[in-house]
């Protein structure tokens, strides 16, 4: 089950899905700079204090990330997932095909950019991001939309929270496996709280 707009009930989570889906109708090239950075510093509003996020959405699995579905828009234009890190995990090298800002909560992540190569290998863009709590990253076709991400800390939960240009859970993506070979497709779905 997917949750509509209002079913958080929480002002500083609703402030921010109603100033994206604004954003949205004002602002169509969703891949322009004056977009994406709007949406950043929507992004960057919501995730300044670490104080409204239900406890169902911080939960994590001893094996796998969890990514859990906070809002889907109606008209399926974006969802805002919460990505709940257990100690150590990370994800494969991997696509989004749209655009995403994802804005750091509780913890810390390692993101790191990549290319594929003309040989189907990944291989490292530019320096490891860090994301400490407060900070805000973009991935789209302007920036970059592959990479692999980790939970910094190999002993305590992370919780990112990020927003896509469409519905993330049934969108079509790519897994780019660090041996090469073509990329494999999947769709990630959601975990339920």
């Amino acid at each position: 089950m997917r949750p509509s707009a209002s079913s958080l009930g929480i002002p500083q989570f609703d402030r921010f899905t109603g100033g994206i889906s604004e954003l949205i109708t004002a602002h169509p090239d969703s891949n322009s700079q004056l977009f994406l950075d709007r949406a950043a510093d929507l992004m960057a509003d919501l995730v300044r204090e670490d104080n409204w996020l239900p406890d169902a959405y911080t939960v994590p699995h001893p094996q796998y990330y969890q990514q859990y579905c906070l809002h889907l828009d109606p008209d399926a234009r974006f969802s805002v997932v919460s990505f709940v890190w257990g100690p150590g995990q990370a994800t494969p090298v991997h696509d989004h095909t749209i655009w995403g800002v994802i804005g750091m909560l509780r913890g810390c992540e390692h993101s790191q950019r990549y290319l594929i190569n003309a040989t189907g290998h990944p291989v490292p863009d530019g320096p490891l991001e860090v994301l400490a709590p407060g900070d805000t990253s973009v991935v789209s076709a302007r920036h970059g939309d592959i990479h692999q991400v980790m939970n910094a800390f190999s002993d305590q939960v992370s919780i990112s929270i990020h927003v896509y240009g469409g519905d993330i859970g049934t969108t079509k993506r790519h897994v780019y496996p660090l041996e090469g070979g073509p990329p494999k497709d999947f769709i990630s779905g959601y975990s339920l709280p």
